[in-house]
């Protein structure tokens, strides 16, 4: 990723547009026809972009470039925390609260908001040293 070439915000806005697009494919594909309610379709959308907004900071300042020195499992190891982080937290809160009358925009947003806290605290609590002043 050039981080010269484009700010910060225009690469993020970049990963969230595939992850969106991905997350839909994979929705409409796979998971309709598998039986997947659509008031949960919010859940794979949010699970695809967590890792944008969580790396997002981490290859982009400069003082936590040593998080590229893991090994590739370590790192791998820690996606599939962001995602299975992301995946429990907006699944509980979609849970919670779509039976419950709520506008299903104000679901999404809860459910997005309860999966990326998740899914950062599993990154933070796996990499507390690139973190530390």
């Amino acid at each position: 990723m050039d981080t010269e070439t484009l700010p910060r915000w225009g690469w993020l806005l970049i990963g969230l547009f595939i992850a969106m697009i991905v997350g839909q494919l994979l929705n409409h594909l796979l998971l309709f026809p598998w039986g997947l309610p659509e008031a949960y379709q919010v859940v794979t959308i949010i699970t695809l972009m967590a890792p944008v907004i969580v790396y997002m900071r981490v290859w982009f300042d400069g003082h936590r470039q040593q998080y590229r020195e893991h090994s590739r499992a370590r790192i791998a190891g820690d996606v599939g925390f962001v995602l299975l982080g992301t995946i429990v937290g907006s699944s509980i809160a979609l849970v919670a609260v779509v039976d419950t009358g709520v506008p299903t925009m104000l679901a999404d947003l809860i459910a997005m908001a309860v999966g990326f806290v998740f899914a950062w605290v599993l990154f933070w609590w796996r990499n507390v040293d690139i973190y530390r002043d």
